[in-house]
């Protein structure tokens, strides 16, 4: 069984397609390194291909609906359908949500499969040995290389970030702030950025009319806004620490009738390339240009992604950047040493670039 560091998501996508293909009757002719890497960290188990196992894992793990079924008939999951070739597959996979197999195709098809693709990189690094402790113990700044470039690893609340000319909030889709008295990143921001009296009454919270005001101001007042939608507001008093703006990142949907929120890796990357295009948007109108951004893991906290799955939607986007020759200083917060691992394994693998 091959062995080394997690496969990455672009990787494991294109041999999950590679599958879809095929048909589980052929899974032992397809040359899979990534798929087998990570079938190599899931449990083993009677009957079927450790590959096999772990997609059904992987479909499994996906919500109960038209998601979980196209799936499952895509690949050849779902009972009876093994030996159906591909075409056969896919139409009834189409006929799930109700659309042409050329609307399937080209739509629900790559979204059907990534989140497979998704849900195995979170399988694997769950199921994969324990990571050695941390070689800096206590450190509050780290260094990583990636590629050719240097990233700044910060292991501190967000609120005690200096210099950096753009910090990037999570936010849910109705963009509405957390109390300032709580302990997340938004609220953190909201708490740092507000401007108080002598006794530390609140004279201005300045976040959160900052983003109300962005809300009136494109029509979105009282309503959610789409996944990935940036909003960007002033800092506020964090403007005293040299940050200049704040970029709230909607990736977290309220899930009905409950306090919990659902957040789909594919929305964090998104909202990352968004980021970076609104940094391109508005540097130039600074002086001096904005020209270092600060990330924190988003979606990793009520959202319900672990740290490996946040880090490596959200290095995605960044690795892409940076690819395409941006010539970003960036940054990345985490409170927790563990969290810091993730992400530093992430960033110095080459993971979701």
């Amino acid at each position: 069984m091959p062995t080394g560091p997690l496969p990455d998501h672009a990787s494991l996508l294109g041999e999950v397609r590679a599958v879809r293909r095929a048909g589980l009757v052929r899974l032992r002719e397809l040359d899979l390194p990534a798929l087998s890497r990570a079938a190599a960290a899931f449990d083993r188990g009677p009957g079927t291909t450790p590959v096999e196992r772990l997609l059904r894992a992987a479909v499994s793990r996906l919500d109960a609906g038209t998601l979980r079924d196209a799936a499952a008939y895509a690949l050849g999951l779902a009972q009876g359908t093994r030996d159906w070739p591909a075409a056969d597959r896919r139409r009834r996979a189409a006929e799930v949500y109700g659309v042409s197999v050329e609307r399937f195709r080209k739509h629900h098809e790559p979204l059907a499969l990534g989140q497979v693709a998704e849900q195995i990189a979170a399988v694997a690094a769950e199921r994969a040995p324990a990571a050695a402790p941390t070689a800096h113990p206590g450190a509050t700044h780290r260094v990583l290389a990636a590629g050719g470039h240097r990233v700044t690893l910060h292991v501190h609340p967000v609120d005690l970030l200096n210099d950096v000319d753009v910090v990037v909030s999570p936010a849910n889709v109705w963009l509405a702030l957390p109390e300032p008295y709580k302990s997340s990143v938004p609220a953190s921001l909201r708490r740092a950025g507000a401007v108080r009296g002598p006794t530390g009454e609140l004279v201005e919270d300045l976040v959160h009319d900052g983003l109300r005001a962005w809300a009136a101001r494109h029509g979105a007042a009282g309503r959610p806004v789409q996944p990935a939608t940036v909003a960007a507001t002033e800092a506020g008093a964090l403007a005293a620490q040299g940050v200049r703006r704040i970029y709230h990142a909607a990736v977290a949907v309220p899930r009905a009738g409950t306090n919990d929120y659902d957040v789909l890796p594919a929305d964090v990357t998104r909202a990352v390339t968004r980021v970076f295009a609104l940094l391109r948007e508005e540097s130039a109108r600074f002086d001096p240009p904005l020209r270092s951004l600060c990330l924190p893991l988003l979606g990793a906290g009520r959202g319900g992604l672990t740290a490996a799955t946040s880090a490596a939607a959200v290095w995605a986007a960044v690795g892409a950047e940076l690819a395409r020759g941006g010539r970003w200083e960036v940054h990345l917060v985490v409170l927790d040493p563990a969290d810091a691992d993730a992400l530093a394994r992430v960033v110095e693998g080459g993971g979701g670039a």
